[in-house]
């Protein structure tokens, strides 16, 4: 599945056609580029016709035959079988509606060259993407974003309206905005016209409004409607069983991919097409599902039922995708998809095309479509119910009481919520006030008393055309083509021309697909009234990947964006987790999946890949530190920093601490002469207060600190720097009020608010007292549990110091045990130090210095102490 890009107006270096053509297609895939002047196409579907119209087309057209037949007779000639001889001719005699006559998936793009222009069109549905951008005087096209943000000719912004209407009301593709600024769908059904005087915009087909008049005169419902809709399904079935092959079918549990197995098993079975199904699937059926055992969205028992009734030879194959394997593939996820999405689902047509790919198979059918053009989701049972309301309250109240199994799925989680007091945590909350304040304005509407203009708008804006972009996304990242015979237009030509009675009936939703298949599949799948779909187990997912997500939230980039509250996210994920908060987790995953799309595409790229990772030994410096340190007076001292297994709760700070010293000098005498020579003087263990603190039982997951409100308003005040976290956060925040009390937090904040204007800072840890400076937040940076926890200074850090010494004065060999000098706690970070406790004689002022440079590092070096070394004078 290749795409297609081009430009025109631009005066082109010399590898932009080839920078368009390497972004838009396959890298195993050549592309076709044809380039004249200040314009040009690529794409691999391609050819020119008399030297003055030259087409890329990225798609397919199912009534290729018959539309070639007509255009013969009307004086075109064909030198090729390809769909896009067939689509050039149909430019040629009828203009760009033309493409109106096109069945099938298509983008497309036509240049005149006696015109100097170009015409671009995408297929009925938007089963295609193509994307348009200006640029200066010109404009630049292509099947993807991608193409265009490598063009080197246009600045990436991100678009803040459509940021907004994806936060605060979880839509996305709703229109021809997208995400970057500047960069425009072609519209479902659209045909653009680019000149050298701009751009002109038409619709090609007058679809939407011959769908909107058929419901006008309803056929009625009977045996002649449904045995007509099993004909077309199984014709659009038939035309998408087309080479190259071998085709295989997504199945996912539910109707509409069930429905379609099952014509094709009938089609193979039966040859009612001869030879062509058969060539075009193999030797049996492969399908492909995506299963999650032991989860409420596992389809297994539906999948094998009918898998196990199809007739042709059949061979299933599965994934299980899991939380890990979604963090791990995350980022690729995320660069897929070029813009945010509204869930988790498309992961698994993600992984259950990439496992079709891996198969071997090249085209894969799919049952998209099925929801919005025969009315199976959850919302069109309430849209009918006002619909049937307007007309008969009779009518209503019984088809309410014959749905209301269904309905009470939808609203148990809200029920639940109101029976428990909980309120919605707003989304506006969770924002920054002055980017809600500039789009407050923004809204969101779709039709609820009118079922047919309801399914019109999700086909054209409200559902449909977020589906089909995840949809061509996945099957572009994979290189297969996905076909979907639920949106061949003739088909839903006819659905529309149907009553309300074909498609929702006694909470029985899309009722002329199940009576169309109702002898080829088991009834335990035709009767099914719970929809699933393909999609993941959300909100388990996301639970499981707390710690990943909180580090998100945590990071500095997100702090610093323009577009989130990080106080209240942090607060509302908390309450998540605990199950206290009725955040919805689509409201999570919007945030986390924005903040992961502003770091692909707009963020300063990541060094390259780094080396693999060296282990380091007791006798070498952490990265970009250094062994040595010379003093303020002239005193030099050799820092060792002791890589350790990470600390728990449950470990013995003693007995752990000296085997790593016993390491140290165990290894000592083959370490080198240069360390024998540095180890000769006086020296001190330094151990990281944050293990002292962990081992005491004075570390706290950050979902387990129950935040109050004064913890959360001070919070806010407190200014962060890149080296820690400290009380900006309402978790550590809390953990100060619990230690000194809300009085005295409260007075040191005013205190130093005060000083702070005078100009004077750290008057706040003078006036709070205690060692609350050493309360430590989360930090992206740290390596679990560290990233998720927030800790109290220790406990009597003078007395943890005078234990290890005397263990360490019992442990170590002579001469060692006459020159060692004493234990330091220390709490250091890039920007500071702070010794809390020693058994070492001098001044907590000397021990600090000696670690201005905090040798330890910021990140996950996981070496939380040291041994240091007075040097003699030289």
């Amino acid at each position: 599945m290749c795409g297609i890009a081009g430009f025109h107006g631009i005066t082109a270096d010399e590898g932009l056609t080839e920078r368009l053509g390497r972004c838009s297609c396959h890298p195993a895939v050549d592309a076709t580029a044809f380039a004249q002047g200040s314009s040009g196409l690529t794409g691999v579907s391609a050819g020119r016709v008399a030297e003055r119209f030259e087409i890329v087309l990225d798609g397919e057209v199912y009534n290729r035959v018959v539309l070639r037949s007509q255009l013969a007779q009307l004086g075109h000639e064909f030198t090729t079988g390809d769909d896009w001889e067939v689509a050039l001719a149909a430019f040629i005699e009828w203009g760009a509606e033309g493409f109106d006559r096109l069945n099938g998936p298509f983008a497309v793009a036509v240049r005149d060259c006696e015109t100097s222009s170009i015409t671009l069109a995408r297929d009925h549905f938007g089963i295609r993407s193509l994307y348009l951008a200006a640029s200066g005087r010109g404009w630049l096209f292509a099947s993807s974003i991608t193409p265009i943000l490598h063009s080197g000719h246009h600045d990436r912004r991100p678009n803040d309206r459509i940021i907004y209407r994806y936060l605060r009301f979880g839509v996305n593709d709703d229109g021809r905005e997208t995400f970057f600024d500047g960069i425009e769908r072609v519209g479902a059904g659209e045909a653009v016209t680019i000149t050298d005087a701009g751009v002109h915009r038409r619709p090609f087909t007058a679809l939407r409004s011959e769908l909107s008049h058929a419901t006008s005169q309803p056929r009625d419902y009977d045996a002649s409607v449904v045995r007509e809709f099993r004909s077309r399904l199984t014709e659009a079935v038939r035309v998408r069983l087309r080479a190259p092959g071998p085709v295989a079918i997504a199945l996912s549990g539910g109707i509409d991919s069930a429905a379609i197995t099952a014509v094709v098993d009938t089609l193979a079975t039966t040859g009612d097409s001869g030879n062509s199904v058969t060539k075009a699937v193999g030797a049996q059926l492969n399908t492909f599902s995506a299963l999650f055992p032991e989860s409420l969205n596992d389809e297994a028992e539906h999948i094998d039922a009918v898998t196990s009734s199809l007739a042709f030879g059949v061979a299933p194959h599965s994934v299980s995708p899991t939380p890990t394997e979604f963090k791990n593939d995350l980022t690729d996820f995320v660069r897929t998809q070029e813009e945010p999405l509204d869930s988790t689902g498309p992961y698994t047509q993600y992984r259950v095309l990439r496992e079709a790919a891996e198969a071997g198979a090249t085209a894969v059918l799919e049952g998209l479509g099925g929801d919005e053009t025969l009315a199976g989701d959850g919302a069109h049972h309430l849209v009918n119910l006002r619909e049937l309301r307007q007309t008969s309250s009779l009518a209503a109240v019984t088809q309410l009481a014959r749905s209301a199994d269904v309905l009470a799925r939808g609203g148990r989680s809200r029920l639940g919520d109101r029976l428990r007091g909980r309120k919605a945590v707003p989304v506006t909350q969770l924002l920054d006030q002055q980017f809600v304040a500039r789009h407050r304005h923004e809204a969101v509407s779709a039709p609820l008393t009118d079922l047919r203009e309801r399914l019109l708008d999700d086909i054209f804006v409200g559902s449909l055309p977020a589906r089909l972009r995840y949809d061509d996304r996945n099957a572009r990242r994979f290189a297969v083509t996905t076909r979907m015979p639920l949106l061949d237009k003739d088909l839903v030509r006819f659905d529309f021309g149907l009553g309300s009675e074909a498609l929702l009936k006694d909470g029985v939703s899309k009722r002329v697909l199940r009576d169309a298949v109702r002898d080829l599949l088991p009834s335990s799948v035709v009767g099914r009234r719970v929809k699933v779909g393909l999609t993941t187990p959300h909100a388990e997912w996301l639970l499981r990947l707390k710690n990943h997500i909180y580090g998100v939230f945590l990071s500095e980039p997100f702090a610093n964006r323009p577009y989130f509250d990080q106080s209240e996210v942090l607060h509302t994920f908390e309450g998540w987790i605990k199950g206290g908060s009725p955040a919805d987790s689509l409201t999570i995953w919007r945030l986390l999946n924005l903040e992961l799309w502003l770091q692909e595409f707009f963020d300063e790229p990541a060094d390259a890949a780094p080396a693999p990772e060296h282990v380091k030994s007791d006798y070498e410096a952490n990265a970009r530190k250094q062994l040595d340190l010379t003093l303020g007076d002239g005193t030099v001292v050799r820092r060792y920093p002791l890589r350790t297994e990470l600390f728990s709760r449950e470990d013995d700070l003693q007995a752990r601490t000296l085997a790593q010293v016993a390491r140290f000098f165990d290894g000592l005498p083959t370490a080198g002469p240069e360390h024998a020579a540095a180890t000769s003087g006086s020296w001190h263990l330094f151990i990281s207060e944050k293990i002292v603190a962990i081992t005491q039982g004075r570390s706290y997951f950050i979902w387990d600190i129950k935040v109050g409100r004064p913890a959360r308003l001070l919070s806010k005040h407190v200014t962060r720097t890149p080296a820690g976290i400290g009380l900006g956060s309402p978790f550590t925040m809390q953990l100060a009020i619990q230690e000194a009390g809300l009085p005295r937090v409260l007075y040191a904040a005013v205190g130093g608010g005060v000083a702070r204007a005078f100009g004077r800072r750290g008057a706040f840890y003078e006036l709070v007292g205690g060692d609350i400076r050493a309360i430590d937040g989360p930090t992206e940076y740290s390596v679990y549990p560290a990233n998720v926890s927030a800790k109290l200074a220790p406990k009597d850090p003078d007395a943890v110091a005078a234990a290890l010494s005397a263990g360490i004065r019992a442990l170590v060999p002579e001469p060692y045990r006459s020159t060692y000098a004493g234990t330091v706690v220390m709490d250091a970070n890039d920007l500071g130090r702070n010794a809390l406790g020693q058994d070492a004689a001098g001044p907590k002022s000397r021990y600090e210095a000696m670690f201005a440079d905090n040798p330890l590092g910021q990140g996950s070096e996981q070496t939380p102490m040291a041994l240091v070394f007075v040097q003699p004078p030289v």
